[in-house]
């Protein structure tokens, strides 16, 4: 069955050409031109995923998502901006998005991110608490909110290659497995990082007991 989308964008042309080529690739696809009307829309209808603007006249995307988030409603959002830099994506992230990005975009990209947060929503086996990946970056929970968690290349590849999903086994270096578990160790006391001889090495999410 076709995965449904709403998109909420009140730039009509930019809203038609995601929904036709959305359609392309497979989705059943609800258009709104304002949150207003977005909110119309999952009063009536369940949807899979919401591709929402950031940046629209009458409620803008960010309030109409923490509304969102505060009324219950987890439905994977991918936030769309013409603000990028990580400020802005932490803003994003820190309100409810599952995903931001920033444009211009490539149609193909915003279809393999739609696609990777409906799977992940699907999954039974999520992305750890405290622990987000978007526009190509994690982010971390804190006490004074999401951060940007600086991480080198190796470091973001072992770390990707953990959590997709939960529960996979990773090889590296033994140095570099050592510096991104005293990284986690230092922002998310639930998050270790344990061997397993002979394979490599695995995170485990000491709170749901994932080992």
């Amino acid at each position: 069955m076709n995965k449904t989308i709403l998109v909420i964008d009140d730039d009509e042309a930019l809203n038609k050409t995601l929904a036709r080529g959305l359609r392309t690739d497979g989705f059943d696809v609800i258009s709104a031109l304002s949150a207003e009307d977005g909110a119309s829309v999952l009063a009536r209808i369940r949807v899979d995923a919401i591709v929402l603007d950031r940046m629209m006249t009458g409620i803008d995307g960010l309030s109409f998502l923490q509304d969102l988030r505060a009324g219950g409603d987890t439905t994977p959002v991918i936030m769309l901006t013409a603000m990028g830099g990580a400020e802005n994506a932490i803003a994003g992230l820190s309100g409810g998005a599952n995903d931001y990005l920033a444009k211009p975009f490539q149609l193909r990209e915003l279809i393999l991110r739609l696609n990777n947060i409906i799977k992940t929503n699907d999954a039974p086996t999520k992305m750890p608490a405290g622990l987000t990946f978007a526009d190509d970056e994690f982010f971390v929970d804190t006490p004074k909110g999401t951060k940007l968690f600086a991480l080198s290349g190796e470091e973001k590849k072992l770390l990707t290659h953990l959590v997709t999903p939960m529960g996979n086994i990773a090889p590296a270096s033994p140095m570099v497995a050592k510096r991104l578990r005293a990284k986690l160790n230092g922002v998310l006391s639930n998050l270790d990082i344990i061997t397993i001889r002979g394979q490599g090495y695995k995170i485990i999410d000491q709170t749901t007991n994932n080992n």
